[in-house]
């Protein structure tokens, strides 16, 4: 419907009844549009069973609903500070924080698409007129243009999608923390064993190269062999040797740290990494039933919330079959003079509804159609997936925390018995009940021993650490 009155045709009194009426058809087309369904959406059934397996039982294992925060369950100030300088600086965590910046600004667009947009608008038509004369009309005032009437659901289906996916990049988002919490935790922790096995290493070295000494002296004596002296450096290169690798192994941790921080260590932490950095004690952590994974965990959340937005798709693209309403609209001012565009008599409005059916398209819209149905399933088995490797690295951290406490005792006690072994060696070899072999195969005996120890008490500490990154880690934010 198109009017284009002559000035003075119009009293105030009948512009103000279309404003009106054009202002109730736009109400009656929002409203009709909030009618509209989108597709439901319901979440799969889990994938896993409901007990954890039987290697994987503790007697703490019950229901242990939110986890500690991060802050209360690494206690260490030292720790504490760097977790908190990487959740500021970390490069990752901070493209998780763009792609939510990004996945907000599309819902924003997607929640634009369900209102009407209101311009303002001037022009200027230049057309012969019936006299054969070029004629020029002045039109200004607002304009709305194609706004589609959301019957079946077609728009809000695709706000639901963004939504969907904003909420998506929020966990990745929390995925992308816990994960760097976790892993600045174990790389402090590894510098922290590398501090000890240097120590240890450095310690064996001087006894060793001592003891090479003792025996080169003892060979200038006669009471020592040629092969006693060769085992003697033998035992010392291999000392130094294993320096070399620990020494090369903790600047290499200390790079990774540097990276996961995001900046430079300060001079301060630099000092205190130097130092033998003190063990962390960790809270035991109750592992709760399979099904709390399912809000625990932020990767899960995410796989969920993508394939919400896979569910979403099949709507927006169902809804493509049926017809399509557009409204065009203005309300202004029209005149042959642009000093007269606004003054009383000049008044113009349009109103045109269009109603598009498809009928052929080539097969677009069935496509269309059978490509979301397959994305969704494509969701479903990727949702699937993610909650069966959940289950499965709870279960495996589960199962390493029994076993990883007896081993620590185990090797504890094999490497009090290995020190006692050294000393007693020690002992006969003053006294001449023991050969040199012997002494040296206790030396070597016991390095080894200590080394392990401290291998097995970091694998032990880093072990809570994965445990409580995968029941979910804590909800307090950065």
């Amino acid at each position: 419907m198109n009017k284009h009155p002559h000035t003075g045709m119009h009293t105030a009194a009948q512009r103000g009844l279309r404003l009106s009426l054009l202002a109730s058809a736009m109400v009656g087309a929002l409203a009709l549009s909030a009618c509209s369904t989108p597709n439901l959406f319901k979440r799969p059934a889990a994938p896993i069973a409901p007990q954890w397996p039987a290697s994987a039982q503790a007697p703490e294992t019950a229901a242990a609903g939110d986890l500690l925060p991060w802050r209360t369950f690494f206690i260490d100030p030292a720790l504490q500070a760097l977790i908190a300088q990487a959740l500021e600086h970390n490069r990752d965590l901070r493209v998780a924080a763009l792609n939510i910046a990004q996945a907000r600004a599309q819902l924003g667009l997607r929640s634009a698409d369900q209102l009407p947009t209101l311009n303002a608008g001037l022009g200027l038509n230049r057309a012969p007129n019936t006299a054969g004369n070029m004629a020029t009309t002045f039109t200004g005032g607002l304009l709305v243009s194609s706004y589609e009437l959301d019957f079946f659901g077609r728009v809000a289906s695709l706000k639901e999608q963004a939504l969907a996916q904003y909420l998506a990049s929020e966990e990745a988002q929390r995925t992308a923390q816990i994960s760097l919490i976790a892993t600045v935790a174990q790389a402090w922790m590894g510098l922290g064993a590398d501090e000890r096995s240097l120590r240890l290493a450095q310690d064996t070295l001087a006894s060793r190269e001592a003891s090479l000494q003792l025996v080169a002296l003892r060979l200038e004596h006669g009471a020592s062999s040629e092969l006693d002296v060769r085992l003697a450096q033998s035992l010392v290169q291999g000392a130094r040797v294993s320096l070399a690798q620990l020494q090369r192994q903790r600047a290499q941790d200390e790079n990774a740290l540097v990276l996961l921080l995001g900046q430079p260590l300060s001079a301060a932490q630099t000092a205190l990494l130097g130092a033998d950095a003190p063990a962390v004690s960790l809270p035991a952590l109750p592992a709760g039933l399979p099904s709390e994974l399912l809000t625990r965990r932020a990767d899960i959340r995410q796989a969920e919330q993508q394939l919400a937005a896979a569910n979403a798709n099949i709507g927006a693209a169902r809804a493509a079959f049926f017809p399509r309403i557009a409204l065009t609209a203005s309300a202004g001012s029209a005149s042959s003079e642009l000093g007269s565009l606004f003054k009383d008599g000049s008044w113009s409005y349009t109103f045109v509804p269009q109603l598009l059916l498809p009928l052929f398209d080539g097969g677009r819209n069935e496509a269309n159609l059978a490509s979301a149905k397959v994305g969704f399933d494509i969701a479903v088995a990727q949702y699937e997936k993610v909650v069966q490797n959940a289950f499965r690295e709870v279960a495996d951290a589960l199962a390493a925390r029994s076993s990883w406490e007896r081993q620590l005792q185990a090797q504890t006690a094999l490497a009090q018995a290995d020190n006692e072994r050294l000393t007693l060696t020690r002992l006969r070899l003053d006294n001449g009940a023991a050969s040199q072999l012997d002494w040296l195969d206790a030396q070597r005996t016991a390095f080894a021993s200590q080394q392990a120890l401290i291998n097995v008490q970091l694998a032990a500490l880093q072990s809570q650490v994965t445990l409580y990154k995968v029941l979910g880690g804590g909800a307090e934010a950065p």
